[in-house]
């Protein structure tokens, strides 16, 4: 029996063996006729460009990553959760055995969307793109920005894809096949036929492509419509550089989703080896921090990977008539625990105003919060009562935000004395992140401590007196001062001030306005 099973062993290794010469060397032909063609094909001219139609594959000229396993790896764990995602990753293996992309990009879709609610596929929308935007060649944009109309044609589902292109690259037209919806849930099932069929006279007569060699059965009738075609090898992509953000048609400020780095299989199998771990330590983590006072948690938490560094200065009492008790800190917002980092940093308790902060959240809370009702006289009573008593901690920004942006900042702070510290506020994680527009809010500061070496920067800026005696002139309003404030945080980060405020951010995210309890 034994030997039977080492018989039967060795002809299966064999077989593989074979299989993956075969594909190897097909590969190798393939790159060799695809070189070929590429010498002998003019490149497209870049004058004609903008009076021409230009068919573009998305993952054979656009991307520079040959795999489309991490796309739908997010999709998986972003709208499917922890255990479709490990369902997806456990079969990736056996994905690269299949006869064709064709099936394995079948099977990744069953997999992934299978049972999803129809409401879930806003992850192609609000996680995707800045993944999306940080696999573009950049070769590929600049041809893509110069033609006049631009159709794209992709292997993925329409839904995963569509908003990227046409909200960031200005794509006219995307052609995909469709999911197949029943009772409000994906069956997991595409459409046999694209969502677009691109007639002749929607592509106009001046057509040219950009592909690769690869290009699969289905897609060769719309390039063979094409006058010119630019071909894109695989050395081309390995070679070709990455699109800088500065460069993005428009800029990526709002996005959701829980992982921070891109999920090739190596980076999964990480994740998936780390989360067990993860989460015992991040419960290790919040029980220091709740149980020892600072001088004690501060190196036991440094000892298990977490970060702080923080530029503090002595602040001085208030010299201002009527200076309130105590001192108003005003941060921007870039997770749940900008105050307890502020607290950390200067090593005294605070007290800090939130919005719609979940009870798990303020039970956990190693410093005072005190929740906001929105009613502008009520909550500024509020503040005020609490500044007269101590130190106080106000993030007008009124909702986080990742990338290097500041948000409008709301003026109500500035009403409430002459004497503002404002206080720079930074963090940096490499697995997941702290925040959510559309996910459990409680689960925030959970996620934080999961990573494996989160760092928050603390900066605590010079006093600003804006007042009538005071040293910034005259009496300035409050929605003047919030600007000021606005300014200088932005000034000291090094990033972006915008006039967007919380309201756009969940309605491009969640689809509301962001008043309800539980998210912020």
């Amino acid at each position: 029996m034994a030997a039977t099973g080492i018989l039967k062993f060795l002809l299966f290794s064999r077989v593989i063996l074979r299989r993956q010469k075969s594909s190897r060397s097909l590969q190798r032909r393939g790159s060799s006729l695809s070189y070929l063609l590429k010498r002998l094909t003019p490149p497209l001219s870049t004058e004609k460009l903008p009076q021409q139609t230009l068919v573009c594959d998305v993952e054979g000229a656009l991307f520079k990553s040959p795999s489309l396993f991490p796309y739908f790896m997010l999709m998986a764990f972003e709208a499917g959760g922890l255990l479709r995602a490990l369902l997806l990753f456990v079969l990736y293996p056996f994905l690269s055995f299949l006869a064709s992309d064709e099936w394995a990009i079948r099977v990744m879709v069953m997999v992934t969307f299978c049972g999803i609610r129809e409401e879930s596929l806003t992850v192609g929308r609000t996680v995707l793109p800045k993944f999306f935007l940080e696999d573009v060649r950049l070769e590929g944009f600049e041809v893509l920005m110069r033609a006049g109309k631009k159709v794209a044609v992709t292997e993925m589902p329409r839904v995963m894809v569509e908003v990227f292109l046409k909200e960031y690259l200005n794509v006219d037209v995307v052609a995909g096949r469709e999911l197949k919806v029943f009772g409000g849930y994906c069956t997991g099932l595409m459409e046999k036929k694209r969502s677009l069929d691109l007639e002749d006279e929607k592509l106009g007569r001046d057509v040219v492509g950009m592909t690769s060699f690869n290009i699969p059965r289905d897609r060769r009738y719309l390039f063979s419509k094409c006058k010119e075609i630019d071909w894109v090898t695989e050395a081309d992509k390995r070679n070709s550089s990455s699109l800088p953000s500065e460069r993005y048609p428009k800029p990526l400020i709002f996005h959701d989703g829980r992982l921070a780095f891109r999920p090739t299989p190596m980076a999964s199998l990480a994740m998936f080896m780390w989360i067990p771990f993860a989460f015992f330590l991040a419960l290790f983590r919040l029980f220091i921090s709740l149980s020892l006072p600072y001088t004690l948690s501060f190196p036991i938490l440094v000892f298990t990977g977490m970060k702080l560094r923080a530029q503090t200065q002595p602040i001085q009492a208030g010299k201002t008539r009527g200076a309130a008790k105590g001192t108003l800190y005003v941060c921007n917002h870039r997770t749940l625990l900008d105050p307890v980092y502020l607290s950390f940093s200067l090593r005294k308790s605070v007290t800090a105003v939130t919005y719609s902060l979940s009870r798990v959240s303020e039970m956990l809370s190693p410093i005072k919060t005190v929740s906001l009702t929105r009613n502008r006289e009520q909550d500024r009573s509020k503040m005020e009562s609490l500044l007269g008593k101590g130190d106080l901690v106000v993030c007008p920004e009124g909702t986080t935000c990742r990338e290097p942006f500041l948000l409008r900042f709301s003026p109500l702070f500035a009403e409430l004395t002459e004497e503002i510290v404002p206080v720079a506020m930074n963090a940096r994680v490499s697995m997941f992140y702290g925040t959510t527009a559309g996910g459990l809010k409680c689960l925030d500061p959970l996620f934080f401590l999961m990573n494996p070496g989160p760092v928050y920067e603390v900066e605590v800026l010079q006093k600003m007196v804006v007042g009538e005696d005071g040293s910034e002139g005259a009496r300035k309003s409050s929605i003047e001062v919030a600007n000021m404030v606005q300014a200088k945080i932005g000034d000291s980060l090094g990033f972006e001030c915008t006039r967007l405020t919380r309201k756009d951010k969940y309605l491009m995210l969640a689809g509301n306005e962001g008043i309800v309890h539980g998210s912020g």
